[in-house]
């Protein structure tokens, strides 16, 4: 029977620790045989607890987890044959080099020859022959990683999954060892499975990036389509350096962004909202008059490899990478070529949330209460002496009616004071869009707030999400409707 060239699949694996809250939602992905995929993504964002149920540490609340075809999402880690490397290595410290790797060869009660013969091949293959009697406390955490890493494919796995084995080691060795990494996974031709939150590991060693952020699935695709060709805003943001705004499509091949029009090679058809994408190396700084943009600098700072230089044109800031410096208060021309522009789909969020009014015609969502002015009303319902009526003079009864509560992200602003808006949370994501920042508010339940604010805020911080009156509207759920 000819084998599959797929290896791992997983089909709408979703998986909820709290409720019905999910930490991985609908997510779906087809591993090749001999790939080398990279799970890239925030803290947070589910990666590890994908790497978690591939190894069954973890069963998905739902979804299944296919090898070779076969569904092993109910089978225990020791009946699969996958085998992970933490990034706490997990060597036994009383136990020599050798010791450390045929100790699961032992278990499985294998003839000393063969594993003798074992040992010496993967020590071979981390290039640690002759350290067999070493202690495994006197080697370097480099060292030590490759030791973690030959326990595992001694047992000669199918596949090898890899969480953020890095992580603990300082930049210079990092890189070493994504080259070794990278050589290892050639000579073996096994599958690598590698979390990580590191996109310069991810694009030096993956064949395949699959970023996630909030338990979703953002994109799939080589390192080059990732870089170059983003799906969407969030992922242009993670993945390197970006110039990210607010655009529109004027014609077949115009783009109207940051205050002017250019010329542009991306399909989207005139009076389509995007969102656009250049990357700071393909911005060129002319003389004023040859730019399509003008501006004047407002940071030069040297990278290293080249300089960041920061332009402010108009209410935009445009950054570009030069290998010269360019003074404060220079006056630029900014030019781009068509090539180098990206159009991506906009992701026209708006926040809605689900609830009950009660008898005092507030919302009423998890431990949130928000009384519900006239403004926020369905167009056609009235208010007056504690009454709601339809458009027909009508009294409508509200208590316990499900409505749905919206706002635009554009209509709300954070604050730091918790009294002061109608929803509290922690900042999961920001992405600067050239003249604002749009922001990802996560509450204690799981619901999710976007708001676009010109103020800068951090990861993690902890803010409340401010509405003014008038910008909220609540309308009833009709029956049947989800």
């Amino acid at each position: 029977m000819e084998r599959k060239d797929n290896i791992i699949e997983l089909q709408h694996i979703r998986k909820c620790y709290v409720r019905d809250t999910p930490v991985v939602d609908d997510f779906n992905l087809s591993i090749q045989r001999g790939e080398f995929v990279t799970l890239l993504g925030p803290s947070g964002c589910g990666k590890t607890t994908i790497l978690r149920m591939l190894a069954g540490f973890e069963q998905p609340t739902a979804g299944k987890i296919l090898l070779e075809g076969d569904d092993i999402s109910a089978l225990p880690p020791h009946a699969r044959k996958i085998n992970t490397v933490f990034q706490k290595y997990a060597l036994f410290p009383h136990l020599n080099i050798y010791d450390n790797i045929a100790f699961g060869l032992r278990q499985k009660k294998m003839p000393r020859d063969l594993i003798e013969k074992k040992v010496k091949n993967v020590l071979e293959i981390v290039d640690l022959e002759g350290f067999e009697k070493r202690r495994v406390d006197s080697l370097s955490g480099g060292q030590q990683q490759r030791i973690a890493i030959a326990r595992a494919i001694v047992n000669e796995p199918e596949i090898l999954l890899l969480d953020e084995p890095l992580g603990a080691l300082d930049y210079k060795m990092r890189q070493e060892m994504q080259l070794e990494l990278k050589s290892m996974h050639q000579e073996l031709g096994i599958t690598f499975v590698f979390v990580t939150h590191d996109q310069e590991e991810a694009l030096t060693m993956s064949d395949k990036i699959v970023v996630m952020s909030n338990g979703v699935l953002q994109q799939a695709g080589t390192p080059q389509e990732i870089y170059r060709r983003p799906a969407n805003a969030f992922v242009a943001d993670f993945i390197g350096e970006s110039n990210i705004f607010n655009g529109a499509k004027t014609a077949q091949r115009r783009v109207a962004f940051a205050g002017a029009e250019f010329e542009c090679e991306d399909g989207y058809p005139a009076g389509t909202l995007v969102n656009v994408m250049v990357r700071p190396e393909f911005v060129d700084l002319t003389e004023p008059q040859a730019g399509t943009l003008q501006g004047e600098v407002i940071s030069s700072i040297f990278k290293g490899n080249f300089y960041e230089i920061t332009v402010q044109s108009g209410k935009y800031e445009v950054v570009s990478q030069k290998n010269r410096e360019i003074a404060v208060g220079t006056p630029v021309g900014i030019a781009i070529r068509p090539e180098t522009i990206h159009n991506m789909p906009r992701d026209l969020k708006i926040n809605h949330m689900t609830g009950i009014l009660d008898d005092k015609l507030c919302f009423q969502m998890h431990d949130v209460s928000i009384p519900i002015d006239a403004a926020a009303l369905d167009a056609d319902w009235t208010q007056a002496d504690g009454q709601v009526y339809d458009g027909a003079g009508q009294v409508i009864e509200t208590a316990g009616m499900q409505v749905e509560l919206s706002f635009s992200p554009a209509d709300a602003q954070l604050s730091d004071d918790p009294e002061e808006g109608v929803f509290q949370g922690h900042i999961t994501t920001i992405i600067y869009m050239g003249d604002h920042y749009s922001y990802c508010v996560q509450g204690k339940n799981q619901e999710e707030y976007y708001v676009n604010d010109e103020y800068l805020w951090n990861v993690g911080d902890f803010v409340s999400v401010v509405v003014p009156p008038g910008r909220l509207h609540c309308r009833r759920v009709k029956e049947g409707e989800q």
